[in-house]
């Protein structure tokens, strides 16, 4: 579903009040691509509805809600992750519309709070248990997450750290480099169980436009997990293979955010294992596989599409072909069941096969994929 062709008549054509409130909801739901999740078609209309002042934002929640009430008993795992997304996003567009904002770890966690009540159990609560997390980027290692422990006074001392840095005897690149460190930093204690890279973002973006900067809706719209992607690569280090934290990739983004520069956003440029060579298997997307296993047949059309998860979990098959649902549900913090659904829909897709027994066969590659 292309966001930008289902309000992009409300950007071109429609009144200010109209244009504004179709760029909030493009953020909004772009935001969901950073877990891989997707709104229904009836989230796309009441959201339309609310763009044309038909409905207040209010009333699009209630409507939401009500929706799902009467879904609860018939859903599966992925209409449950699509109300996550149809839920998440009204309440994002609800908070973007709203001018209020005070700088302070509370109003970080208010936001947790607000987008995930009645999702997750722990939503507004710091968490209280040490984290790890597989990332594509980085080939299935993780980032090191803040100590449970001291993610109270980390956040404290972030804050207090900004607030002194003096924004009006800096050159204008400096304060942007500034603020996407300090982004950068309040992610990477990772605060929250889940939900962290769109709390993160929403308050970002609440931050920016209270301090006057001017906010290019599209780029968070196009390339949300391109923002995930770089706070991955900005807490990074692997000093031993000479991988080490970069800002890069996040400046590009703000660039792109603030500066209405054009710099190119590509999630392969900042997989660790990246070559400039070509990859064997070229695809359209701004993904694609650099390090190809020799089951993966070559000179296939890229035709199969998958999503973010189903990537990453054919990322790791690829890696390594003997990888068990155990291995992968760990590597991907997700259950067996999970791990099992997921799969399913791949060798649906005609993507994979399983060659030989559970226990002792191997998973083979049959066609390409794009995200």
């Amino acid at each position: 579903m292309n966001k930008m062709i289902i309000f992009d008549e409300y950007i071109r054509q429609g009144e200010p009040s109209q244009k504004e409130k179709a760029q909030i909801w493009q953020t909004a739901i772009g935001l969901q691509d950073v877990d891989g999740l997707k709104v229904s078609a009836y989230l796309v209309e009441t959201a339309k509805e609310n763009i044309e002042e038909k409905i207040t934002i209010d009333e699009v929640q209630y409507r939401i809600d009500n929706y799902y009430k009467t879904q609860a008993n018939r859903q599966n795992e992925t209409e449950t992750r699509t109300e996550e997304a149809d839920k998440v996003s009204a309440r994002i567009s609800k908070i973007l519309s709203n001018d209020t904002f005070s700088f302070s770890p509370v109003e970080y966690i208010a936001i947790h709070r607000h987008l995930f009540t009645g999702i997750y159990k722990f939503a507004g609560k710091i968490r209280d248990y040490n984290i790890s997390k597989s990332e594509w980027v980085l080939n299935g290692k993780s980032v090191l997450y803040a100590n449970s422990t001291e993610i109270r006074a980390t956040l404290d001392y972030d804050f207090n750290q900004e607030k002194q840095y003096d924004y009006q005897n800096s050159v204008f690149e400096q304060s942007i480099r500034h603020i996407a460190s300090f982004i950068s930093g309040i992610w990477q204690i990772h605060a929250f169980g889940e939900g962290n890279t769109r709390t993160t973002a929403v308050f970002a973006i609440k931050y920016l436009r209270s301090s006057g900067f001017k906010i290019n809706n599209s780029i968070f719209e196009k390339h949300s997990w391109y923002f995930r992607n770089a706070l991955v690569r900005a807490n990074y280090n692997d000093w031993k293979n000479n991988i080490h934290a970069t800002h890069e990739f996040l400046m590009k983004f703000f660039g792109n955010l603030l500066l209405n520069e054009n710099n190119e956003l590509k999630n392969r440029f900042m997989r660790i294992d990246w070559a400039e060579t070509p990859p064997v298997i070229l695809q359209n997307d701004d993904i694609s596989v650099t390090n190809v296993p020799v089951n993966v047949p070559v000179n296939v059309p890229v035709n199969v599409p998958v999503n973010i998860t189903e990537k990453i979990v054919l990322d790791l098959i690829m890696n390594n072909p003997e990888i068990t649902y155990d291995q992968i549900a760990e590597s991907i913090s997700k259950n067996r069941k999970t791990v099992q659904r997921i799969i399913g829909s791949l060798k649906s897709k005609g993507i994979i096969e399983r060659i030989g027994s559970d226990k002792k066969g191997h998973w083979k590659a049959k066609k390409s994929y794009e995200l």
